[in-house]
């Protein structure tokens, strides 16, 4: 049997597949789009762009934004106790919703 690839993208088929409509590169402002310090954000992988994408593992987590490095931002979690932070261009994050109450 031949050896499984263990690369950065293995095993992402599904989390990097797009819609028909969606396919090709999303606007400018997805690109260009700022978060403040201390603001929630959902990890949200781009495929069509490849740099600065953090680990497909982390796709769907909610994290605080702790500080801008150049374009990038760095973002940190929580995960079974420990804090872990990434580091990931604008384009992969998006403001995380906010949790509405039952009367909302």
């Amino acid at each position: 049997m031949v050896k499984s690839s263990k690369g950065f993208r293995s095993r992402s088929r599904g989390t990097f597949t797009k819609r028909v409509r969606e396919r090709g590169l999303p606007p400018i402002t997805r690109f260009l789009r700022e978060f403040q310090v201390g603001e929630k954000v959902m990890v949200r992988i781009e495929p069509s762009e490849p740099h600065g994408q953090p680990h497909p593992r982390y796709q769907g987590r909610v994290c605080t934004v702790v500080a801008r490095t150049g374009r990038a931002y760095r973002i940190e979690f929580r995960d079974g106790g420990k804090r872990k932070e990434l580091i990931a261009l604008p384009i992969h994050l998006l403001p995380a919703p906010t949790a509405r109450g039952p009367d909302a």
